[in-house]
């Protein structure tokens, strides 16, 4: 083991595989410590995967969820924790309705934003990471429990070192870098969309890419840090396969061998958020100016 610790922070089980996975299986098989910290336990999933669609499924989500949660953190290799909350669902389109009057009562997102991050402030004083990765402003997408992990998330990264907040929730920690996780990237999309149009396929990616002018933008003009993690792509379809009843095999996740993968985009893309170490970017690792036994290299800030 090295002295490093990163915390992934997620809303449901799945996104811990569409998010950054190689990365994360990356720094767990060379000695970091990686825990993923699942919000919600995905209980008001649909099933995308029409093979699982059969009776006994829907009706016990919560227990398939947690399986294949257990399963794909094998198959990366990291450790994982539950938040325990309730998943809030997608009771309308985020893109065009106010999604937030439409929350079910006691669900994760209609908590307050508050209460949250100080959940979250317990698991990083006692986690201790050095390195957190969770949601933008805009969640990735607009569900409205990836919104709350981003705000809980920048509300913790502020509280979780000052040690009059809440003693009550541990000692206190200061995480050193906050990174924020760009799994949808266009460009990388258009790549594979044309590779699959060229060999007379129908191209899954093809219903993503038209949603791009609906706020996503340019989000490689936001990436200051690529992991070459191609190694690790096999872990992280493993990963995605985990989760039955999400991931459709036919879908855009599973739409591109792993060989092709690794040859045309092999690294996972990164927003380097905010730190309080000196770091030079481009970046192409999360530790990026922080000793390997987790002492900062130099001070910075922003």
């Amino acid at each position: 083991m090295t002295g490093l610790r990163l915390l992934a922070i997620h809303a449901h089980p799945d996104d811990e595989s569409s998010k950054g996975a190689a990365t994360t299986a990356k720094y767990a098989a060379e000695g970091d410590e990686v825990l993923v910290l699942t919000c919600t336990g995905g209980e008001r999933g649909d099933i995308i995967n029409p093979a699982m669609d059969r009776p006994g499924i829907k009706e016990r989500m919560k227990q398939v969820r947690q399986e294949e949660m257990a399963a794909a953190a094998q198959a990366l290799g990291v450790k994982h924790h539950w938040l325990g909350h309730v998943d809030s669902g997608l009771p309308g389109d985020p893109w065009t309705e106010d999604i937030q009057a439409l929350l079910p009562e006691g669900c994760f997102a209609a908590l307050d934003d508050a209460v949250v991050a100080a959940e979250f402030v317990r698991v990083i004083r006692s986690f201790r990471p050095h390195v957190i990765v969770t949601y933008d402003e805009n969640g990735g997408y607009p569900h409205p429990d990836h919104l709350m992990v981003h705000r809980a998330s920048m509300i913790a990264w502020e509280k979780a070192g000052d040690p009059d907040y809440r003693p009550d929730l541990g000692e206190a920690w200061e995480p050193l870098k906050l990174y924020y996780s760009h799994g949808f990237i266009y460009q990388r999309m258009k790549i594979f969309h044309e590779m699959l149009l060229k060999e007379g396929k129908t191209s899954p990616y093809a219903p993503m890419m038209a949603r791009w002018d609906e706020g996503f933008g340019d989000i490689m003009a936001r990436v200051t840090t690529q992991v070459e993690c191609s190694e690790y792509f096999a872990n992280r379809e493993a990963a995605l396969r985990a989760h039955a009843t999400q991931i459709d095999p036919a879908g855009a996740f599973l739409a591109t061998p792993v060989a092709v993968q690794q040859k045309y985009w092999p690294t996972e893309e990164f927003e380097l958020a905010r730190t309080r170490v000196s770091t030079s970017l481009p970046e192409n690792d999360l530790f990026a100016g922080i000793s390997a036994d987790g002492n900062i290299l130099s001070i910075g800030h922003f």
